[in-house]
């Protein structure tokens, strides 16, 4: 199968380009390297040392023998490339990571606020309009976000992008289908959540076929394919921008940090592990919805924790302390989390769970690469509200708790 990966080198385009790759399936990546230069704009790269995207190709074909194309461009911004980049490569399937993944990020100042938003949105509408002026059939899947159903307690678990509902006229009663009331916790999140209205629209008007995958927190760093060269080797976002949780607190336990949680590390996340991600993409490519059927959507998860509980684990693992910070996001101190993913595993999901050696495996790549690291990027500056918000004090399981 002919597949076009837009942000193909970023954390988790990069593996699952080598792993459709490995698969059987044409891989052609599509990217601006914006990742790359959002290293040296925050002034601290991937704690694993990545090599320019031309030598990772080179690398991954001498191994294999399967030839990865590339071409730079910049979704968002050159739309005639894009249209020509399909009608010429004619993919039946485009895998979309093309967009700034980071809450903190897009939380930074006003300019990444205003860069996350344009982006996101110009990349998303760009890659739609031109599916549906070539004139191909072209199957989107495209790696959304579980933060657009919100982080607070939604009181019942969270289908899959669909809720059944049922109105009333005077006393007449309706049943119908809506999707998932949004709850965007950031301009990240935001983005997300337009997301999914312009893929309505566009399945709904011009029949596209469209799978949008709201996945939970990736952790780990490595899949099969990264593992078989250090040159392949997949981003360890340590920082408190890019840092998925859970890396972090691996990373900074390998490296003797304290654990740092923030609030009463009572919100509760889904997760998945970076070997799911790119098994699940391969599901979705493999089981594409019909022309009509609507935006696919499927909750790309495989378990919930809370950050503390977390913690704890890893505390207990490495003998790594706790230290617990003011949050700097604008969310509820706890809340529980309950999430349906039955449509993944029905396709035959084996999921990947919180296990020691998988966190051993990790701590061991934080502890190579540990004199890449500057601590002073460890903690997150960016700041969801005024930091006056923050007065109030905190209780964590009945003593009051100083930050840090």
């Amino acid at each position: 199968m002919r597949v076009m990966v837009l942000g193909g080198d970023g954390f988790c385009g990069w593996p699952t380009s080598l792993y459709l790759s490995g698969r059987g399936h044409d891989v052609l990546i599509a990217d601006n390297l914006s990742r790359r230069n959002i290293d040296n704009e925050l002034g601290c790269g991937s704690l694993t040392p990545i090599t320019p995207i031309m030598t990772r190709l080179a690398v991954w074909q001498e191994l294999t023998g399967r030839q990865i194309q590339f071409i730079n461009l910049d979704v968002s911004m050159e739309y005639e490339r894009l249209l020509g980049s399909i009608k010429g490569y004619a993919p039946e399937v485009v895998v979309h990571f093309a967009e700034q993944r980071s809450a903190p990020y897009s939380m930074k100042s006003p300019r990444q606020k205003r860069y996350t938003v344009a982006n996101n949105l110009n990349g998303t509408n760009n890659l739609l309009c031109a599916i549906s002026e070539s004139g191909l059939d072209v199957h989107v899947v495209h790696l959304g976000t579980m933060g657009v159903y919100g982080y607070g307690t939604a009181g019942i678990k969270i289908p899959e992008g669909y809720l059944k509902v049922k109105m009333l006229d005077g006393a007449r009663e309706v049943e119908t289908r809506i999707m998932y009331p949004p709850r965007p916790g950031s301009l990240y999140h935001v983005t997300k959540c337009q997301d999914a209205l312009l893929f309505q629209y566009y399945a709904e008007n011009d029949l596209l076929r469209i799978t949008d995958l709201h996945q939970g927190i990736v952790w780990g760093t490595n899949t099969a394919q990264t593992a078989l060269d250090d040159r392949l080797v997949n981003r360890f976002d340590y920082d408190g921008d890019y840092g998925t949780v859970l890396n972090r607190f691996l990373m900074q336990a390998a490296i003797g940090h304290p654990l740092t949680v923030h609030g009463t590390g009572g919100q509760t996340r889904a997760f998945i592990h970076i070997r799911d991600t790119v098994r699940c993409i391969e599901l979705a490519i493999l089981n594409p919805p019909e022309k009509k059927e609507g935006v696919k959507i499927i909750n790309q998860m495989t378990e919930t924790h809370r950050v503390r509980d977390l913690a704890k684990i890893v505390s207990g693992l490495s003998g790594a302390s706790i230290a617990y910070l003011e949050n700097p996001r604008n969310e509820a101190d706890e809340n529980d989390l309950s999430v349906e993913n039955k449509c993944l595993l029905d396709l035959g999901l084996n999921p990947t769970t919180l296990k020691k050696g998988l966190m051993e495996e990790v701590i061991g790549i934080a502890k190579k690469y540990a004199g890449s690291c500057d601590t002073s990027k460890i903690i997150c500056t960016s700041r969801w509200r005024k930091k006056a918000a923050y007065a109030r004090p905190q209780y964590i399981h009945g003593e009051k708790q100083k930050y840090v």
